[in-house]
């Protein structure tokens, strides 16, 4: 899993630059009206609308953008319907591949996935046929060294002061209920704290009390079992799991591949 959690670390990374061209801070607005529309504007009530919005904030989105998605879906600022489609498939060498995407025109979305899969040497297989390859699981990553810019508001992660030693994380976390804590990458990066989703807010909270610089948290899918690629078929992969990020509907992609440490340092 080494190669795969790297992966991820650069990926982060990487997020959290694009969230300033706005892709990023579009796919937060449009997941926060849809958790708004079918749970209500309440994010203490709406635990789909706090997840939401915690990502949002995570990515630094402007609380009144926020806003304005939360009224959008609760029609208070007119509506638009988005359904959640699950699309799953196979990249090079079988990696397994799942794209979650809310649309507002299935047929579009699935003519776009399919294709993005066929240019890529992949194939879009049915409902079911990777996802058992799959857990559910809470990802927090925890900075070191700095402090995040102010956030507050509704719902949002609060603004830690310090940052805690490893000692101290792995105490807070354990203690929680985290289910492991890793260590950032020698090309850097954050420390990752890994949580059932039932204890993931209660251990994100103890992190946040005891100081820890929370810089991105969320459930994800994470694999119970990699396949390993290189060469060719690393970055066809890499450019597989890039076009499927960039596709507007596309929300979070989420795949099993791993790349041999040398090649994706070189690569990130």
């Amino acid at each position: 899993m080494a190669g795969h959690s790297k992966w991820h670390n650069i990926k982060h990374r990487k997020a959290a630059v694009d969230a300033k061209r706005g892709k990023a801070w579009s796919k937060c607005a449009k997941a926060i009206m849809v958790a708004a529309k079918n749970g209500g504007p309440d994010a203490e009530a709406n635990l789909t609308l706090r997840y939401a919005i915690d990502e949002a904030r995570y990515a630094n989105m402007p609380r009144d953008t926020i806003e304005r998605a939360i009224k959008k879906g609760a029609g208070l600022l007119g509506t638009q319907n988005f359904e959640t489609v699950r699309y799953e498939g196979y990249g090079p060498c079988g990696v397994a591949v799942i794209a979650d995407a809310l649309t507002d025109n299935r047929t579009r979305t699935a003519g776009d996935v399919r294709l993005i899969f066929s240019k890529y040497r992949g194939n879009l297989g049915t409902s079911g046929c990777v996802s058992y390859l799959f857990d559910s699981k809470g990802r927090i990553m925890v900075s070191v060294g700095k402090a995040p810019e102010p956030q507050g508001g509704r719902g949002g992660p609060k603004t830690a002061v310090k940052a805690v030693d490893e000692d101290r994380l792995m105490e807070l976390a354990i203690n929680t209920g985290a289910l492991d804590v890793v260590g950032p990458d020698e090309v850097g990066g954050d420390w990752t704290v890994m949580t059932t989703p039932t204890e993931f807010l209660a251990v994100r909270q103890s992190l946040e009390d005891g100081g820890a610089i929370i810089s991105d948290a969320a459930l994800d899918m994470i694999p119970t079992t990699t396949a390993l690629v290189s060469g060719d078929d690393a970055r066809t992969m890499l450019r597989l799991v890039e076009a499927l990020e960039d596709n507007d509907d596309v929300q979070k992609v989420y795949s099993n591949f791993e790349i041999p440490d040398d090649e994706l340092a070189g690569m990130g």
